[in-house]
């Protein structure tokens, strides 16, 4: 055999070429997705497709503990990642192999694989963990509830981290599989649905599979003593809702209205389109707080909702997000005008069919009821910084620059937006800024001056704009609408009571 002899050099170079990455080649994944209002939320490096979730829980103790599958895909040459979780870890595995790992800050697990993985692998991660939720405090605050007879995870903008490990931020959505096993005679709520149900030494499994990209956020789970209703749309869909067993005084009208929630859905499809889920429903928990959350498929429901009598209104707002929210997503949290813009003024719209108040009415009221020195207009709804996100004028100052536009464009053209852009952008995510180019390119007509105006500005657009855009035709302060009582009644739906929501 003919030997080639190879310089040193030359060799050096030629195993260069033979590798196709060095070990310098391979970074860490970013602690956070770099979204400004919240930097350590979420992670880089990768993007996650499905979560496989295996829970037992214990209500007496509040002991939870999991086994996470996640199937994901690197988007860098990684060294090694993160995952956003705060109960304790026990084994990490990375494609079957053992990774190391550590804990830094208040959420973040730092995994490193046995060897870097090259951009555009698929892997698999396989995290067993275990702790009581409630004792876990991230910024301050605890997403999960305790309740008198189980717990409940939901919360806005994060709640994963007490219960699963997560890339948890809306820019990663996934499919979930979420199996939960609990003592007999409790129940394990969640999204989705429900695939199966079993029984085995003195434990149920319930099964939970939702089937479209869900936004970490939006996932739920409730476990605890339910009355639980069940039903099927005109259409199929399958309608599961859920009752604490000790609601109290509050039980007869969370009944009367989450009831209604195949009804409300079916009017909000005439709106913006086709119901864009494989399931429908509500849960409402023994909790003591007072908001409410668009959790996906299964808005959670505080009893307290419910204190003044049945609340439709509610609905109509955690189900308008199904689709202004859920399956369109903020691209960052600067972005949530498109979805509490959109779920607040399906309230006025919802209002204007039970011949309560047109949305006119309530615009032209919602405009005389805040003078120019009032800071409700020191709020920008298209970007309003995360101390003002969930703050009453991203809602109804938002609402207001729908009915704006809608005076601007036409019925024909409002329509269309309304029930296009969730089409567009199902399932995925999307700016402000998006918005704005698709309303104009539906409408055909130049609007970024209108935008500008209702949620770009901080100060009160004066009477002769506003009546250009159709608002406060009228100088005198009109009556209240007949619906507005009960839409007031949710102006805390989403004061979360946390760092995160109103008074961070």
């Amino acid at each position: 055999m003919h030997r080639r002899l190879i310089a040193p050099g030359a060799l050096a170079a030629s195993l260069l070429l033979a590798i196709p990455a060095s070990a310098a080649d391979f970074t860490p994944g970013a602690p956070g997705i770099g979204d400004p209002y919240y930097p350590a939320s979420g992670n880089g490096g990768y993007d996650v497709s499905h979560y496989d979730l295996r829970l037992k829980y214990q209500p007496k103790t509040d002991l939870l503990e999991g086994t996470a599958t996640i199937n994901a895909t690197t988007t860098q040459n990684l060294s090694r990642f993160n995952l956003d979780l705060g109960l304790k870890v026990s084994e990490v595995r990375v494609n079957g192999k053992k990774a190391t790992f550590k804990k830094s800050g208040e959420q973040e697990l730092e995994i490193t694989p046995p060897a870097g993985l090259p951009k555009g692998t698929p892997i698999t991660v396989v995290v067993r963990y275990a702790g009581k939720p409630s004792e876990v405090k991230i910024n301050g605050f605890t997403a999960w509830a305790r309740t008198p007879d189980g717990g409940v995870a939901a919360q806005e903008p994060e709640s994963a981290a007490w219960w699963y490990p997560s890339n948890d931020h809306p820019l990663d959505k996934a499919t979930y599989d979420v199996s939960v096993s609990v003592p007999d005679g409790s129940q394990a709520i969640s999204n989705g649905v429900l695939q199966s149900q079993s029984s085995k030494l003195g434990w149920t499994r319930f099964n939970w599979r939702s089937n479209k990209p869900q936004a970490s956020y939006l996932t739920t789970l409730a476990v605890g003593k339910f009355d639980i209703t069940t039903d099927k749309t005109a259409d199929g869909l399958p309608v599961l809702n859920a009752y604490s067993k000790d609601l109290g005084d509050n039980a007869g009208a969370a009944r009367a209205s989450i009831e209604r929630s195949a009804e409300v859905a079916e009017w909000l499809e005439t709106v913006f389109g086709k119901y864009p889920f494989n399931a429908l429903g509500g849960y409402v928990p023994n909790v003591t707080s007072g908001f409410a959350l668009e959790t996906q498929t299964r808005p959670f429901y505080s009893p307290r909702q419910f204190a003044n009598g049945s609340n439709v209104s509610v609905v109509v707002h955690e189900l308008a997000h199904q689709w202004y929210g859920d399956s369109v997503s903020v691209d960052g949290w600067k972005d949530i005008w498109i979805n509490e813009g959109f779920a607040r003024y399906s309230q006025w719209l919802w209002s204007e069919k039970e011949g309560e108040g047109t949305a006119q009415e309530l615009a032209d009221y919602v405009y005389a009821q805040h003078p120019a020195d009032d800071p409700f207009w020191k709020v920008k709804p298209g970007d309003p910084g995360p101390e003002n996100q969930f703050d009453i004028a991203v809602y109804d100052r938002g609402a207001l620059a729908l009915q704006a536009l809608r005076n601007e464009i036409g019925e024909k053209s409002f329509s269309a937006i309304l029930k296009g852009w969730p089409k567009e952008h199902a399932y995925g995510n999307a700016k402000v800024s998006d918005f704005v180019k698709y309303a104009e390119k539906v409408s055909g007509k130049p609007l970024a001056s209108l935008f500008d105006a209702w949620l770009f500005q901080p100060s009160r657009p004066d009477a002769p704009a506003a009546r250009g855009a159709g608002i406060a035709r009228s100088s005198a302060v009109p009556a209240a609408p007949k619906s507005w009582k009960s839409i007031a009644a949710t102006n805390g739906v989403h004061d979360h009571g946390h760092g995160h929501g109103h008074g961070r």
